[in-house]
């Protein structure tokens, strides 16, 4: 990684990339802490100390939702439109095909994605606002709105100002993406959680002065997090190679083909992705529940028996993960498709036979290994939960919030993902010099 950091930083286009990169992550960074006016921060953060799943919801958006700033909303609007545009694909004829017009059709589907996002965002920021002001979280910004019921100018001023700093974040990382180096979204949750993760552990470290004691949860932690570290990056890199072979073909007077190949078929070829979508659409209905009926007894049995930390949550995480783990699968390795261009282009799979013997084989190797790494991804985002729970001394240490397995997965996957561009660039850079 830092040898790759080294040799990027040398090539001058890579050099701006990235320093745009880092420029507009600063930016994201600098907006987390622009409080919003009409919110008080005194009254949330007491809020956030009684809802557990809020603090979970926070960690996504590196703590600005409990402090009440200008990006408090986050990534999260976008991330739902883009997993409610995936299913709508799917079911959608019109939609399927336009995803299906290259360029064109995906910056249709890209700007239909950027207003289902703001919708969503729309909706958190109404019930944001309509929850918050039940529990006194609303300043008024204006006097005259001391005789008003309610203050409607001051509610619809903050509902703004949330979408708006929903919208900027969501345009940063679609700049990151097109200018910049990585997956800007990844990159904004990456960010994000490192810097929820670095307050909390933080915290945990200044109560060990408090009791020495908790100095040996600490290092259980620490421990534990490397051996995921290497766990996760072990399975990232892991992949199952199918040999190809190419005929030899006479074109005139020169002989083409003749070599061997491989596909490679990556384990975790699906990423993060999966979990981020589970979460995602998992916290959606208990974060409006919470948002606009907080007190409600729909909530409180929702809370009790399918929220946060239940054993049905747990259960139905594990199922969405398995469901996306397929779905992106499907979506990035298509085995009909593969098995045309092999044949096209004179090439087979040692003992199987061209065209349908050979996507059958590739889709049953598919299936295998996207089931392993659907299995990989729940042990994941699963067993590691309860083993920093145990650690975090009845909640002293605060670990399950620091560095969730998932917040692991999710800053490895994109460390890694990160690094593979920008080796990609370099060769690609080096390759294009070797031409001139």
């Amino acid at each position: 990684m830092l040898e790759t950091l080294k040799n990027a930083f040398k090539t001058k286009e890579i050099r701006v990339k990235i320093f745009l990169t880092l420029a507009l992550l600063l930016v994201y960074r600098i907006g987390c802490y622009i409080p919003v006016p009409g919110l008080s921060a005194d009254a949330i953060g007491n809020i956030f100390e009684e809802t557990s799943f809020l603090n979970i919801l926070t960690s996504m958006s590196g703590g600005s939702l409990q402090s009440a700033t200008l990006f408090s909303l986050g990534i999260l609007p976008f991330i739902n439109a883009f997993i409610i545009m995936q299913l709508l694909t799917l079911v959608i004829p019109k939609l399927e095909k336009l995803s299906k017009e290259g360029d064109a059709g995906r910056r249709k589907i890209t700007q239909i994605t950027r207003y289902v996002a703001l919708v969503l965002a729309a909706v958190q920021g109404i019930g944001i606002v309509v929850g918050w002001r039940s529990q006194g979280a609303i300043v008024n910004l204006f006097s005259f709105e001391s005789s008003w019921d309610a203050p409607y100018l001051t509610m619809a001023s903050v509902i703004i100002i949330l979408m708006a700093g929903s919208t900027m974040v969501m345009w940063l990382g679609e700049r990151i993406t097109e200018y910049g180096i990585g997956n800007g979204s990844s990159l904004i949750i990456f960010v994000g959680i490192i810097a929820q993760a670095g307050t909390m552990m933080a915290q945990a470290f200044g109560s060990v002065g408090e009791e020495w004691t908790l100095i040996w949860n600490i290092i259980g932690f620490i421990l534990i997090v490397v051996l995921i570290f290497v766990f996760i990056v072990f399975i990232d890199l892991a992949e199952r190679r199918v040999t190809v072979q190419y005929s030899k073909q006479i074109k005139g007077n020169k002989m083409y083909g003749g070599q061997t190949t491989y596909i490679p078929i990556r384990v975790n070829g699906s990423g993060v992705m999966p979990i981020i979508f589970a979460s995602s659409l998992l916290m959606f209905p208990q974060m409006i529940m919470a948002l606009f009926v907080p007190n409600s007894d729909a909530y409180t049995w929702y809370a009790t028996y399918m929220g946060s930390g239940t054993a049905v949550y747990y259960v139905l995480l594990a199922l969405f993960i398995l469901f996306f783990s397929y779905f992106y699968a499907q979506i990035q390795f298509n085995p009909d498709d593969v098995s045309k261009n092999i044949q096209q282009y004179g090439g087979f799979i040692p003992g199987i036979r061209a065209g349908k013997p050979t996507s059958d084989f590739l889709r049953k190797i598919s299936n295998r290994i996207t089931l392993f790494g659907a299995l990989f991804l729940m042990i994941i985002a699963l067993v590691p939960t309860f083993i920093f729970q145990a650690l975090s001394a009845g909640g002293q240490l605060g670990f399950g919030n620091a560095f969730s397995a998932t917040g692991l997965l999710i800053v490895v996957s994109v460390a890694l993902e990160l690094n593979k561009q920008l080796e990609s660039q370099i060769m690609m850079k080096h390759y294009k010099g070797f031409l001139k």
